[in-house]
């Protein structure tokens, strides 16, 4: 073969466009020269970024560009350390946190409001209507994230799609009697003032109502409390069970006659020595109870709230009174709106008025999509609205789990809600409820304080069954079942009006003395106490007798310097093939000392 040929005019002249193109060195011209170039340095570099087209970004990576966006400028801090102390108690707050947030609830209430529907007439088109109903949800929610960021508030997570706050709308429009459904053991923290304003802003010939749903949970005198509050506020309200309206039903069915008996044994006897059998809207309030809630503000005059727990048929007489004789939208029958936030029992309360199911009801958050009519009879329509979630302040985010807002099954950490839990119900009851004992706080702490979570949950994991793969206490499983329990009713406790003490409105009673204390298992101290050693311990340790000796491991040494006898034996035996040292040997020393063992 012949060889390379070298030079060419070709090769050459292709070599030097590319190291001309591509050099390594970058030329320096002058400022002065009139020769023509393309690399122009006249603005931002962009050569120098790995260019690509964005569509999606993450949190930090949306927070990076807004930042190079802007030209801010981060210096890195070293040795910026700050050391946050262990807290048992994780997600409960203290008397002075509380105090100040509540502080803070009442500075900024007046920020807490719905989103209005803008004003439109028969010239208004469709589409400038969606344009100004978008431009007001943005403003609105741009206001509540700045209240929450700027101040450090917690909301609930309210709803943040406009299709939700339109089917409000629609049933605030088309509804005579608005009624809120909340959850009688915490009644203020599902009502929503700001909708009763917008309500009156849209017709002041509606009516507000305010039931208070699952009430067979509070007692006689919690429901008295309750009933002078909101007497106090001029706030219609309302005590209903659909639970208990729903085993009523379902015993009619069987029996009428037992029905009509053990209804009257479920009637509490207080209430029913001064009140008829027949309920109307002039016996709603007794002389009883008028001593009691005290004189109602002029704003309603008509209304005195009563502590009665209502029935399915003194409700619906209830819908059609209440609104007197004020202009309705049609009139021939009532239209009632019903409000509230997911899980509150809004679809069970409907199927009890119509006895029939015609609402689907589920656990989850959040089951009915869109308002739907369903007529009682030929004078009262319902108009359901689908569950929204309005904001309101609350302390931490464990109490939106405990409450029922967000759902248990997707919650990441079970320390808070559970630790308040603990908080709120004596040791001595979660005991009782469960049939568990749980470890008693360490030498040197408080012995009256609550139970921790961690203590709490492998109490009941232990006694459940409930492990992990490697044999410890499932406290996320555990968890979950403990305030499922909670939000059901299992687990009561119940919030008190503004002003009235927790521990007078809601007692607990004292534990027994004469109760036998359980003796834990060695196994069972290792799982259910902490990993921390106690003053005794270190003591019983420390002062604790044992033998003291060596311990070898491997084949028994010859001993030359021995007696000729011993010699004799060793030479005439083989002591590495003897197999009782071999078995001691191979034998484990965690074995062979565990009576060393604690």
């Amino acid at each position: 073969m012949g060889g390379k040929k070298k030079g060419g005019g070709g090769h050459s002249f292709g070599r030097a466009l590319i190291k001309d193109r591509f050099g390594r060195g970058k030329k320096t011209l002058n400022a002065d020269s009139f020769l023509h170039t393309s690399d122009l340095a006249d603005g931002y570099d962009w050569g120098r970024l790995n260019l690509q087209s964005v569509t999606e970004q993450s949190s930090f990576e949306e927070f990076l560009s807004t930042a190079e966006l802007a030209g801010t400028e981060f210096t890195a801090e070293k040795l910026n350390v700050e050391f946050v102390p262990e807290s048992r108690m994780v997600g409960t707050l203290t008397d002075e946190e509380r105090s100040k947030i509540e502080k803070s609830h009442k500075e900024f209430k007046h920020f807490i409001k719905i989103p209005r529907r803008p004003q439109w007439d028969d010239k208004t088109t469709a589409e400038d209507l969606e344009s100004k109903e978008r431009q007001n949800f943005l403003e609105w929610r741009r206001k509540l994230a700045e209240l929450q960021e700027e101040h450090g508030l917690v909301l609930t997570p309210y709803e943040k799609n406009l299709g939700f706050w339109r089917q409000l709308w629609r049933v605030v429009e088309r509804s005579d009697v608005l009624v809120q459904i909340v959850d009688a053991r915490n009644p203020l923290l599902f009502y929503c003032e700001d909708l009763e304003k917008y309500t009156k802003e849209v017709d002041t010939n509606k009516t507000n109502l305010l039931l208070l749903n699952k009430s067979d949970l509070l007692t006689v005198q919690q429901r008295k409390y309750w009933a002078k509050y909101f007497d106090s506020r001029a706030i219609t309200v309302a005590f209903y069970s659909a639970k208990q309206s729903e085993e009523t039903i379902e015993e009619g069915n069987e029996d009428a006659n037992e029905t009509d008996e053990k209804v009257d044994e479920e009637e509490d006897d207080d209430e029913e020595e001064d009140e008829d059998e027949e309920w109307n809207s002039s016996d709603y309030e007794t002389d009883e109870e008028e001593e009691v809630i005290g004189d109602v503000d002029d704003e309603c005059p008509r209304f005195k709230n009563s502590s009665k727990l209502l029935t399915k048929e003194q409700l619906i007489t209830l819908f059609k009174t209440i609104h007197g004789n004020n202009k309705r939208l049609s009139d021939e029958l009532v239209t009632v709106g019903l409000v509230g936030y997911p899980n509150v029992g809004k679809s069970s309360t409907i199927n009890t008025l119509l006895v029939n199911k015609k609402v689907s009801v589920s656990s989850t958050p959040g089951k009915t999509k869109h308002f739907q009519t369903l007529f009682v009879d030929k004078e009262l329509m319902l108009c359901d609205c689908p569950g929204l979630v309005m904001p309101s302040f609350v302390f931490t985010k464990a109490d939106l789990i405990i409450n029922g807002i967000l759902p248990i099954d997707q919650m990441r950490d079970h320390r808070p809600p559970v630790n308040i839990i603990c908080s709120q119900i004596p040791k001595h009851i979660l005991e009782d409820q469960f049939s568990i004992m749980v470890t008693k706080p360490l030498e040197g702490e408080d012995p009256n304080r609550p139970p921790t979570a961690d203590e709490f949950l492998n109490a009941y994991a232990c006694s459940r069954g409930y492990m992990t793969a490697n044999g410890q206490p499932d406290g996320s499983r555990a968890a979950r079942v403990i305030l499922k329990h909670y939000v059901n009713g299992r687990l009561l406790f119940c919030i008190a009006p503004p002003g009235v003490d927790q521990k007078k409105f809601h007692s607990f009673p004292p534990p027994d003395e004469n109760r036998a204390t359980k003796t834990f298992t060695p196994f069972e101290n290792i799982l259910l106490k902490p990993n921390v050693a106690s003053g005794s311990d270190l003591d019983n340790m420390f002062f604790k007798k044992t033998t003291m000796g060596a311990h070898s491991k491997g084949m028994k040494k010859i001993d030359i310097m021995g007696s000729i006898n011993n010699q004799a034996q060793q030479n005439t035996s083989k002591p590495w093939k003897n197999h009782k040292e071999k078995r001691n040997k191979h034998e484990k020393l965690r074995r062979q000392f565990r009576h060393l063992d604690i």
